[in-house]
């Protein structure tokens, strides 16, 4: 069957003359081969993943990255026939084995950097992770064509960006308040000091003026002198009226020089509060100026105190949940220790008991052997006798030393015995005798008595011998010494 791959498809033949995968676009299928199509084009993954800076704070970098075989490479495309083609590409499982890469990868990276390095340096970190991703890929043949690194985001319970944005906001804003009051009190001063310009100049100008006027009244008066005192030296007559003239000329430029004194004098004073006036307000701003930076001081510290502390509050949690986890890990150690060695000990006691039980089947094995043995002997030598059950006896208890080992018993058994043998005689038997000659059924009876009275005495001496017990007073007593008798 001839089959033909699509512009983005690949073939993968195996079976029949074929040692490894045989890759092609078109191929004619032999009977007793496999082929497969597999899409080689090129799919885009989207992940939210989850890292943790060197500073430990956690963040959600979102990505989104555009993965496909790599065609350019005939081994890389092998890779990807062989262990990923088999798999849907929008499947869990091709999804799963490229974000566990990607997972991997950026939280090393993103353990060894700050949060800092991170933000700044977004261009350099997003290569760092295409570079060693790319790495991880190059084992399953595959390629990533792009990547796109989105902004950080905070995860929840941890609002570090949305902190750091309020922070630059409230900087920001207090900076444009100071630069407001800068501009206002600059623009408040330069007005004030136009102002004090002008009025310094209009005042320059109107003394410059006065004294120009007394200036030329001056030479017009002198002028006047000049010609007056020249008319009095032709005009004696006129002395009188030249020394009134110079007396009130005298007088008017005191009067002119007191004026000109007391609005240069009135004009600098002016000119003293008015600066004095401008100068309370410049105070005035900049106080206002530095209440603004130390409010503004005061808070950027707050807020770097406050993050401070949750970075030393979230670091000793994470302290005390790595202790606990070490302490559930030996926990867990210690269980699988202790488990371990129960095992090995219920696998020794098995293994003893095994190897009891195999020696008592042996040994039973061996006593029902011996035992069959034997009975196929006693079989043998029962038909060797003719069937004599007695003869048969009589030969094993020989062989076996029974009667030795009888004889050995009884003389052991007798061995140590002291016996007492007591012989009576006399009376009762003459007795008897002479009853018999007297004749008569009397004398019977009397024999009879005389013989059960006869029988008394040894019976109660052995007795007595043989368990120390003495018969009744009443009755009778027994000599101390049995041999007198």
């Amino acid at each position: 069957m001839y089959k033909v791959a699509g512009p983005s498809e690949y073939l993968a033949i195996t079976g029949l003359f074929i040692n490894d995968v045989k890759l092609a676009k078109k191929k004619y299928v032999l009977p007793f081969q496999k082929c497969v199509k597999f899409d080689i084009s090129p799919v885009n993954y989207e992940f939210n993943v989850q890292a943790m800076s060197a500073e430990k704070l956690p963040f959600v970098l979102p990505a989104v990255f555009t993965i496909g075989p790599r065609l350019d490479d005939h081994d890389s495309l092998m890779l990807y026939a062989k262990l990923v083609s088999s798999h849907d590409k929008h499947s869990n499982h091709v999804k799963d084995l490229v974000m566990g890469v990607i997972e991997g990868e950026t939280r090393v990276l993103a353990a060894g950097m700050t949060m800092d390095e991170i933000f700044r340096g977004t261009k350099k970190f997003k290569q760092q992770v295409f570079d060693q991703v790319q790495l991880e890929l190059d084992q399953f043949g595959l390629r990533i064509f792009n990547a796109n690194v989105k902004q950080l985001v905070d995860v929840p319970g941890h609002e570090y960006f949305s902190y750091l944005g309020q922070k630059t906001q409230m900087e920001a804003a207090n900076q444009a308040k100071v630069d407001v009051s800068e501009a206002k009190m600059k623009g408040a001063i330069g007005a004030k000091e136009r102002e004090g310009l002008t009025l310094q100049n209009a005042a320059k100008v109107d003394a410059e003026s006065k004294i120009m006027a007394t200036r030329r009244q001056g030479e017009g008066n002198k002028e006047e002198i000049r010609i007056k005192t020249e008319v009095q030296i032709y005009q004696n007559q006129r002395n009188a009226e030249v020394e009134q003239a110079n007396a009130e000329l005298a007088k008017k430029k005191a009067m002119w020089s007191q004026s000109a004194k007391m609005a240069e004098v009135e004009a600098q004073m002016a000119v003293s509060m008015r600066a004095a006036t401008l100068q309370m307000e410049v105070e005035k701003q900049n106080a206002l100026t530095m209440t603004e930076k130390l409010r503004a001081q005061d808070l950027s510290k707050a807020n770097i105190d406050y993050d401070i502390q949750v970075q030393e509050t979230n670091a000793k949690l994470y302290a005390k949940q790595k202790a606990a986890e070490a302490v559930l890990f030996e926990a867990q150690k210690k269980a699988e220790a202790q488990k371990a060695s129960a095992d090995a000990d219920m696998y020794a006691r098995q293994r003893a008991a095994e190897a009891e039980l195999y020696s008592k089947l042996k040994e039973a094995e061996g006593t029902t052997a011996l035992a069959q043995a034997q009975a196929i002997n006693i079989g043998n030598l029962l038909n060797q006798v003719g069937g004599n059950y007695s003869s048969l006896r009589d030969y094993l208890m020989i062989n076996n030393g029974t009667y030795k080992d009888l004889a050995r018993l009884n003389a052991d058994a007798v061995r140590g015995l002291q016996p007492k043998i007591n012989i009576w005689t006399g009376a009762p038997g003459n007795a008897v005798g002479e009853g018999s000659q007297n004749g008569g059924g009397s004398g019977g009876a009397l024999k009879e008595i005389a013989g059960l009275y006869g029988m008394l005495p040894p019976l109660l001496q052995t007795v007595n011998d043989q368990t120390g017990m003495l018969p009744p007073p009443w009755l009778a007593s027994l000599p101390t010494d049995t041999s007198e008798k």
